[in-house]
């Protein structure tokens, strides 16, 4: 299994999710998150004053798959949260030892 992150622009959010559930991925974890890359920020005028936006509004998606999936996955992450300019995000791949499912004590793959 590996645990898929993902840090994407909030507003490709529905695209994204939308996409996975056509693949079959029903489930993931959703986070408001602030951060930079490449873009570094930017400024915005309210009011007449002007404001350094340091740290740009992102969403960051966590998803355990079965580790035969994690192409599939982040070829539909890649394609769905892309809109071609700088910014559009990131994918990590981190490997899963274990899933627990509380409920019915399911484990591994079956867990999720």
């Amino acid at each position: 299994m590996k645990l898929i992150k993902a840090i994407i622009k909030p507003f490709k959010l529905d695209d994204v999710r939308e996409a996975l559930h056509d693949i079959g991925i029903e489930g993931m974890t959703v986070t408001e998150a602030k951060g930079f890359g490449r873009q570094k920020g930017h400024t915005e005028i309210y009011r007449g004053s002007e404001y350094v936006i340091d740290f740009m509004a992102k969403l960051e998606l966590e998803l355990v798959v079965p580790a035969a999936r994690v192409s599939e996955v982040i070829d539909v992450l890649a394609r769905n949260a892309k809109t071609g300019k700088i910014g559009d995000g990131k994918v990590f791949v981190m490997p899963v030892e274990q899933a627990i499912r509380i409920r019915t004590e399911e484990a591994g793959p079956a867990a999720l």
